[in-house]
């Protein structure tokens, strides 16, 4: 069982899928939870872990602007006086249309979440890791960097780039006895998923009975499996686990490529902040 007890977990992306996941899963394993959404919503999810007997909080922010990634860094110190655990996962999907369609300025909008907010993450939650010489990183990547659907092409890049700078902090902190790892989630009933198949499909239920029947385990994955998987790596049972990407996708991904979906004359999904 994966003990967690007195230790301080920041988690990005709290009020989504697998941000709520991974705050209630720490909190049961004895965590000090930060949650760090820009939905208000995450206020809720805290408020639900503190009832079921959780130590927790929530920090309003946007993830893409310096200030506030120092502010929510602030709060937690403030708050636990360290941090023991960073959970860099927030994330949106952004439109869903090929690349002679897209549009510029919900491109510069999905960079500044996906990728400039991991990089700040990362930028302001690093040094404090380094001065107290420990500390563990999972950030959250997709499937889609490897094996991007149509019409997610952004998306797919932004998440590539991730575990660009997963790699390049698993080396530089490394030494200083700080691991950075990702995980690489693929279809969950949660998030994104469900933006993207609402996207690409007026029917959900056929839909989901497609991209299950390419999966090797014939289901998709549970934000809670996710959460798991985030917190081993977040904590001593990962042991010299270091520069690690982690996939979660029932094999899918192992046996062949994305699955398949039209890409052109299909609405774009509201864009916001969810994993």
């Amino acid at each position: 069982m994966l003990d967690f007890t007195g230790k301080a977990v920041l988690v990005t992306g709290g009020a989504g899928g697998i941000g709520s996941a991974v705050g209630c899963a720490a909190a049961r394993a004895g965590a000090r939870v930060m949650l760090v959404d820009q939905d208000a919503a995450g206020a809720d999810v805290a408020a639900a872990i503190r009832a079921s007997g959780g130590e927790c909080d929530f920090f309003q922010a946007d993830v893409s602007r310096s200030e506030a990634v120092q502010a929510y860094v602030e709060r937690t110190l403030q708050r636990f006086g360290g941090i023991d655990s960073f959970v860099n996962n927030a994330g949106m999907l952004g439109p869903v249309a090929t690349l002679a369609d897209y549009d510029e300025s919900a491109f510069d909008r999905l960079l500044a979440v996906n990728v400039r907010g991991i990089f700040l993450g990362l930028k302001h939650v690093l040094p404090v890791m380094l001065r107290a010489g420990r500390g563990t990183v999972v950030n959250t990547s997709s499937t889609a960097a490897a094996t991007p659907s149509p019409g997610m092409g952004p998306y797919a890049a932004t998440k590539a780039a991730i575990l660009g700078l997963s790699a390049a902090a698993a080396g530089e902190a490394g030494p200083h006895g700080v691991r950075v790892n990702a995980v690489c989630p693929g279809a969950i009933d949660a998030g994104i998923y469900t933006e993207l198949r609402s996207a690409l499909s007026t029917d959900a239920a056929k839909f989901d009975a497609q991209v299950r029947a390419n999966i090797p385990t014939g289901r998709l994955t549970t934000a809670d499996e996710v959460a798991d998987t985030i917190l081993f790596l977040a904590s001593a049972l990962s042991g010299n686990i270091n520069g690690a990407s982690i996939t979660i996708d029932g094999a899918r991904g192992a046996v062949s490529g994305s699955f398949s979906g039209r890409a052109s004359g299909v609405p774009s999904p509201a864009a916001r902040s969810h994993d």
